[in-house]
């Protein structure tokens, strides 16, 4: 395979083994000049008895060995918890880590899916299309697993403005009184601004899902014991795109707390393998748009049948230079 490499001017910048049941995976970093497609380089793989190949753009974190990009990964997760499952996807080279109750499918799909435990009542759920997961990267984030399990709360605190001290966390079915008291202190105009719909008070049949939606994750924001703000993120039939909702109360709003719950709902996003977020809102409703570009992340808006479409990106594109740096993993 290095020869073939080598025939077309890439240079080999890592190379890491993996035992499987069967062969191994091998995972080899390398530099491609501009003319080198990445089809001749899976047909040279193949060519030699490579199968199940993948080829995917890789940037300098790919450039250290496991053991730095672990510990590495673990840094950000003790340091920011709403990172963990971005950390763990980014240890396992996953396509996707979401909440074990966001997860469908409990199929063990040949070994494609793996369960990470994090904490009592922690589970992360990490799926791989290119290649099943190996003992030895299951050991791994095992390991990593126990380097959180001290640190299993996964809230996070922010500092609005005003300097208020509020708590981001997952929201949960215990929380459903506090869920309708917030909507319940919400003007008319902020619920139909959410919701675009003449909303009152919110019907109990909602909370439910609200809470725990069967394709994403509920964020809560606390102050105190009291629900300030919700947002939401579910996953939509296309795998690169999530859509997000947020719902501020009206004395918290232009404090930027919108903004600290869309920073937490991107790290979620890129996590579980999406590349943009996206909401929809009234052509009148500038709070979303605001709170959206002050996050910082790339911000696209366009019209589409009366309403706006604000699409956020998560994931950032790699632009295209003379040298490319390729990921190619493949199983033989």
């Amino acid at each position: 395979m290095t020869t073939r490499l080598a025939a077309r001017d890439c240079n080999v910048l890592g190379l890491s083994v993996l035992p499987v049941p069967g062969g191994v995976v091998d995972e080899i970093v390398v530099n491609t000049p501009a003319d080198c497609a990445p089809a001749d380089l899976v047909s040279d793989l193949r060519a030699e008895g490579g199968r199940c190949v993948a080829i995917t753009r890789a940037d300098l974190h790919h450039l250290v060995d496991h053991t730095t990009a672990a510990l590495r990964a673990a840094g950000a997760a003790l340091q920011d918890p709403a990172t963990t499952a971005e950390a763990v996807r980014l240890l396992l080279g996953a396509d996707s880590v979401v909440p074990a109750d966001a997860e469908t499918d409990r199929a063990d799909d040949g070994g494609h899916r793996a369960v990470v435990a994090l904490s009592e009542g922690t589970t992360l759920v990490a799926r791989r299309g290119w290649a099943p997961f190996t003992e030895v990267e299951l050991a791994r984030v095992g390991a990593f697993g126990e380097v959180l399990r001290p640190n299993h709360d996964t809230a996070t605190a922010v500092i609005t403005r005003t300097g208020a001290g509020i708590v981001l966390r997952t929201g949960t079915p215990t929380d459903a009184e506090a869920v309708a008291d917030l909507h319940a202190r919400c003007s008319a105009r902020t619920l139909f601004t959410r919701y675009h719909a003449g909303l009152r008070t919110l019907p109990r049949r909602w909370l439910h899902r609200l809470l725990q939606p069967p394709r994403g994750t509920t964020l809560l924001a606390l102050c105190g014991a009291e629900v300030v703000a919700i947002a939401q993120l579910i996953r939509t039939a296309d795998p690169a795109e999530a859509e997000i909702s947020v719902l501020v109360e009206d004395g918290w709003q232009r404090q930027g707390l919108g903004t600290a719950m869309i920073d937490r709902l991107a790290a979620l996003a890129r996590a579980a393998g999406h590349d943009r977020m996206v909401a929809w809102c009234l052509p009148a409703e500038a709070g979303f748009a605001r709170a959206a570009t002050a996050s910082g992340l790339p911000v696209a808006i366009r019209r589409e049948d009366d309403v706006l479409r604000v699409a956020l990106t998560v994931r950032a594109a790699v632009t295209a230079d003379r040298d490319q740096v390729t990921s190619i993993p493949t199983q033989k």
